[in-house]
């Protein structure tokens, strides 16, 4: 019997925000836990697209800030997922600041974040697997293998 895969492009997720005068510190600068709450909402929506059932965070792995992102930016955020497991995906969150006046767009941060996919009764269900396509795909598909071997060495991954 042939598993049913779908390709990461399926599930592929892109969210957009201003930084408004509340989602910035003092200095006008977009505040950390903001932008990491909005790349978690994107990842969840990309996480229950793949998997067509409710999915909860379960970690995010590798946050990093890069660039600033300013008051009155438009900030996009990419999410796309990796690899499925059994019953969790890993999705990569990428994030952009782009200012309208100066004509300037920057990376400002990516993360991994697993989620693990949910039943009606809330319990662990299994999803369907990643059929990469890309070079990209593949690449980020194996490494995702690596990046939970070292958070869960003791455990047999599939």
């Amino acid at each position: 019997m042939t598993v049913a895969r779908k390709n990461p492009s399926q599930s592929e997720t892109i969210k957009t925000e201003v930084v408004c005068p509340n989602d910035t510190n003092p200095m006008g600068i977009l505040q950390g836990g903001r932008l990491v709450q909005w790349m978690d909402i994107a990842a969840a929506v990309c996480a229950q697209k793949h998997a067509g059932k409710i999915c909860v965070t379960a970690s995010i792995d590798s946050v990093s800030f890069e660039n600033p992102a300013r008051l009155g930016d438009i900030i996009t955020i990419k999410g796309k997922i990796t690899r499925a497991f059994n019953t969790s995906m890993e999705v990569i969150v990428e994030a952009w600041a782009a200012n309208t006046l100066a004509n300037s767009k920057n990376h400002i941060s990516t993360a991994y974040f697993s989620f693990v996919a949910l039943n009606e009764i809330a319990k662990r269900s299994t999803v369907i697997p990643v059929r990469p396509e890309t070079p990209e795909e593949m690449e980020q598909y194996e490494e995702a293998l690596r990046r939970k071997k070292r958070k869960r060495p003791d455990k047999e991954l599939a």
